[in-house]
């Protein structure tokens, strides 16, 4: 049996995170607000109510961003526990809590942009989808199965640990404990 480990969610980068969604929220009311200045200035668009929607649409996405840090800021779980069980995560808006071993076929990298995150592929994600909290985390998880084919992906954007490490520890865990069962 494996020895537990916890990665706690760190307060530091979900705060800078929050920071981040408020400057966005932000600019988008003054671009909602403003539109003429950009059509002026800075976007070749000149209609400014496709500015103000894009202003809109802005503050949706980093207000509903920034509501989801103000509820990390003062979770109390543990942002992620491996285990002899598996991995239970509880790191960003998709987590479904409980990721068994058994379940897992295989963990690959993906990087959009500058942010790796770890994708779980799963023998069966409508187990997984099913499991969702509302509509929206599976809705999220959905996407993911769209972009990706697995519904499950893990990033360290929220944990008190380096990617790379975290990348090998799964890893290493997974291979340890895939057929332990």
């Amino acid at each position: 049996m494996s020895d537990t480990i916890e990665i706690p969610l760190s307060k530091k980068k979900i705060t800078l995170l929050l920071i981040g969604a408020m400057a966005f929220v932000a600019c988008g009311i003054w671009i909602t607000t403003n539109p003429d200045i950009f059509t002026k200035n800075i976007f070749r668009i000149t209609n400014p109510e496709i500015i103000r929607m894009g202003g809109i649409a802005g503050i949706l996405f980093f207000g509903a961003a920034g509501i989801y840090g103000i509820r990390k800021i003062f979770d109390k779980k543990v942002g992620l526990i491996i285990d002899s069980n598996g991995i239970t995560d509880n790191s960003n808006a998709s987590s479904i809590g409980l990721i068994e071993w058994t379940d897992i076929s295989e963990i690959r990298t993906k990087q959009v942009m500058s942010t790796k995150f770890l994708l779980i592929d799963i023998v069966n994600p409508e187990k997984y989808i099913g499991k969702a909290k509302n509509k929206l985390q599976a809705k999220l998880m959905k996407a993911n199965m769209n972009m990706y084919e697995t519904p499950l992906s893990i990033t360290s954007n929220t944990l008190k640990y380096d990617f790379g490490k975290l990348e090998k520890l799964i890893q290493t865990e997974f291979k340890k404990n895939k057929n332990a069962r």
